[in-house]
């Protein structure tokens, strides 16, 4: 009998059941989230739907207990995988003095939490590929086999800091992956009116790096892409670009109407290559998830995300003493 994909990849039945999992678990945060911020609750909310493929299958092909991961604003499945928990997502929404991020002086998705060895990012977009490509500087200096691994949405591959990092990577063969989560849109800003070149991954030649453009909506796809770059990464063979084509589901942010910019009959179109349901149909196809067992896990993520919701609500504010601790040194 044929090998399954997933297989042919080394990936278990229960490695792909668990990537989507994390993609629903992320999805099914975000959608909480989402009613929190309408509701009042929460300020703020930037989304990852339509990414959760992208960002779950990059993250399974790491070694997730020595590579850092320098994550950009949507990257909750990365996060996840990474080992942060629903209590600590929710925690950051509703900015309590426990978010693990910013003890509840940061928005949602500046994401930090040096245990599982993800970078602290910031608001200026692009500030953590020089930051992912330090730590790959490190890792070389110290002959250590863990790569580093960056994201950012195609707008931010127009910044300063994407040409600087990522030519110091290719000037000294670092073992840092940065994967561009190309979404079609720069907050209202098409992809057409971003770019010069075809693709993002068309860049990598100037930086003396291989360059792939891959489908984002499939997760076995891009853990073959990142899985590979790894492995030349610690052969000391240097840096990949990888660009990662979906489509943002939401608007740019719970502050944002796309009805402004983007026709709803796109949005509709884009709805049909949901990794969410694509992925769930490959799980079928293969034997690995039936309509209970997918029901079963719909209704196990409702108790997790309520708990996380009930935790979060509750929880402490930070003290107003408090306001400037981590500020200065002390």
């Amino acid at each position: 009998m044929a090998k399954s994909r997933h297989e042919a990849l080394g990936l278990s039945d229960d490695q792909v059941l668990e990537m989507f999992k994390t993609m629903l678990l992320a999805r099914k945060i975000d959608e909480r989230m989402w009613l929190l911020n309408r509701a009042g609750k929460i300020p703020f909310v930037i989304s990852c739907q339509g990414q959760e493929a992208a960002q779950v299958g990059a993250a399974f092909a790491l070694d997730r207990e020595k590579d850092y991961a320098a994550p950009y604003y949507r990257d909750m499945g990365v996060v996840l995988a990474f080992g942060m928990t629903p209590r600590e997502l929710m925690l950051s929404g509703f900015a309590k003095s426990e978010d693990p991020n910013s003890g509840g002086r940061q928005m949602p998705g500046h994401f930090g939490q040096k245990k599982n060895r993800i970078l602290t990012g910031s608001s200026p977009v692009t500030t953590q590929v020089p930051h992912a490509v330090g730590v790959a500087l490190a890792a070389k200096m110290e002959k250590k086999d863990f790569v580093s691994f960056v994201t950012l949405g195609e707008g931010s591959s127009n910044q300063g800091d994407f040409h600087e990092g990522l030519n110091f990577a290719g000037v000294h063969k670092l073992p840092v992956i940065t994967m561009v989560e190309n979404n079609k849109y720069a907050i209202s800003v098409p992809i057409e009116k971003q770019l010069g070149c075809e693709k993002v991954s068309d860049r990598a030649i100037g930086y003396g790096m291989p360059g792939f453009t891959i489908d984002g909506n499939d997760p076995l796809a891009v853990y073959e892409a990142v899985k590979a770059a790894r492995e030349r990464a610690v052969k000391g063979e240097g840096p990949t670009l990888i660009e990662a084509v979906s489509y943002r589901l939401t608007a740019h942010s719970s502050d944002d109407d796309d009805r402004t910019y983007r026709e709803r009959e796109e949005v509709e179109e884009a709805k049909k290559k949901d990794s969410i349901i694509t992925f769930a149909n490959y799980l079928k196809e293969n034997g690995i998830l039936n309509d209970e067992q997918e029901k079963a896990l719909h209704d196990e993520m409702a108790k997790i995300i309520n708990d996380a919701t009930d935790y979060a609500e509750n929880a402490p504010y930070a003290e107003a003493e408090s306001a400037l601790k981590y500020v200065y040194a002390e």
